[in-house]
């Protein structure tokens, strides 16, 4: 179907930045999502990690090799072994419940199986998290409303063209809650599987 908005001239920017901006809600959901533990090792879990890297805080990602080669472990291979033990150092100091293991060349994470209580845990953080990504589609919307009614007001679209394009701008704010809600869901599911 294609979009009233995207069509009229005086619409259309709005509606690009509303889109761009919704998408980026949706987008920073799922880089949440991808950094939540569940029983599994994922080199992901590390994403929020940064380094100390000479005065700069660097993600650790930018600064090593990662991989999970088994379902409980992931092996981080730093391009410069000098920083091996501020990387240990940061991934402890991160709160994410690993402990880090070092030989000198490589830091091995063992990721411990998660207990029936951190399951609930994980699925209470992740719907705090959709909560306030659920938050951040309404404020686009309502930003989309307010220049909406402006532009009505400005004479600048006609009343008809400012209710068909409200209609829109919520179906489209709808579309990516529900998006997220079901990205939620198949992830709470993962979490909950033993």
């Amino acid at each position: 179907m294609a979009s009233f908005m995207e069509g009229n001239p005086a619409l259309k920017g709005l509606y690009s930045d509303l889109k761009r901006r919704m998408d980026q809600s949706v987008a920073d959901f799922q880089a949440s999502l991808a950094a939540t533990r569940t029983g599994r090792a994922s080199v992901h879990m590390l994403d929020q990690v940064k380094v100390d890297y000479y005065g700069t805080s660097t993600p650790i990602n930018q600064l090593a090799q990662l991989s999970a080669p088994e379902p409980q472990l992931i092996v981080i291979s730093p391009w410069d072994p000098t920083i091996l033990k501020d990387m240990e150092k940061a991934i402890q100091t991160a709160d994410l419940g690993f402990n880090p293991l070092s030989d000198g060349k490589i830091i091995r994470v063992p990721v411990p199986a998660m207990t029936e209580e951190r399951r609930r845990d994980v699925c209470k953080h992740l719907n705090k998290v959709l909560e306030e990504h659920r938050t951040a589609v309404r404020n686009v919307r309502r930003d989309g409303n307010d220049a909406l009614k402006k532009l009505a007001k400005d004479k600048k679209i006609s009343e008809d063209d400012e209710k068909r394009a409200l209609e829109e701008v919520q179906k489209m704010t709808d579309g990516e809650i529900r998006r997220m809600e079901e990205l939620s869901q198949r992830k709470e599911a993962e979490v909950m599987q033993v």
